[in-house]
C-alpha cells in the first residue's frame, strides 16, 4: 500500500469533544495499529547525582517527578505498517493532542524552563485549566479504545521513559479498574481470591 501524503492535521480534544474523539479512535484502531505517543509533562523537578545513575536510583527519581507532578497534554498517532495515516474520508491526514485540566502552573510543582518552553510552543495554561479534558475521565475511555490490553497493537515513543510513566500512573490503579469489572470488589484479598489468583509457590 503505498503511503498517503495530504496535510497532517492535528485534531485537539478538550473536555467537550473527548468522547467524540475516542469514538473515532475506536472505529479506525484495527486499521492503524501502531500508536506512536508523547506527552508534555512540567519538566524534572528532581534530579540524580551522575554518580548514583544506577538502574534502581534512576527509577527512583523518575518515580518522585512523575508521582508530584500532573501531566499536561498527551499526543498520539495512529498509523499502519506502511506509515499511512486514519483520513476519514478526507485528503488529509489526522493525529490528536489531548489537552488536560488538572495541572495548575501557579500552585503546582514545575520546572520554569520547561514551562517557559512549552509557552513558547503556543501552550496556553489557562485554556487547558479551563477547558482541558479530565485525566480520569480519559482512562476511563482510554480503557475501553482498544489501544490496551490488544495484542494487536504495537506502542512506539523516543526516549519514552517518563512518557509510559505518566501514563501508568493513571491508568493501572487495580483498585480504580475493578471499577468496570462485573462482581468484583472490595479490598485486594477478595478480588484476588474472586480471580484465583496464587499468592506464591509452595517450596519442596
Amino acid at each position: 500500500m503505498a503511503m498517503s501524503y495530504g496535510a497532517v492535521m492535528t485534531r485537539s480534544v478538550w473536555s467537550c469533544n473527548l468522547e467524540a474523539e475516542f469514538e473515532l479512535i475506536r472505529r479506525v484502531i484495527k486499521f492503524f495499529p501502531f500508536i506512536s505517543m508523547d506527552t508534555e509533562f512540567p519538566g524534572v523537578i528532581f534530579q540524580l547525582d551522575p554518580a548514583f545513575r544506577q538502574p534502581k536510583n534512576n527509577y527512583a527519581m523518575m518515580k518522585a517527578n512523575v508521582d508530584r507532578m500532573h501531566l499536561i497534554q498527551v499526543g498520539l498517532t495512529l498509523s499502519d505498517r506502511h506509515g499511512n495515516l486514519p483520513t476519514f474520508g478526507t485528503s488529509n491526514r489526522f493525529i490528536w493532542e489531548f489537552n488536560f485540566c488538572e495541572f495548575d502552573v501557579t500552585r503546582h510543582l514545575h520546572a520554569s524552563q520547561s514551562i517557559a518552553l512549552l509557552q513558547s510552543q503556543g501552550m496556553d495554561f489557562h485554556k487547558n485549566q479551563s477547558f482541558g479534558a479530565n485525566i480520569m475521565r480519559f482512562v476511563e475511555l482510554l480503557m475501553f479504545s482498544g489501544l490496551l490490553c490488544n495484542n494487536h497493537i504495537h506502542w512506539i515513543t523516543f526516549h519514552g521513559a517518563y512518557d509510559f510513566a505518566y501514563l501508568v500512573k493513571e491508568v493501572y490503579d487495580v483498585k480504580y479498574l475493578i471499577k468496570f469489572c462485573p462482581n468484583l470488589y472490595g479490598g485486594l484479598d477478595r478480588v484476588s481470591k474472586s480471580l484465583g489468583v496464587v499468592y506464591g509457590l509452595e517450596m519442596s
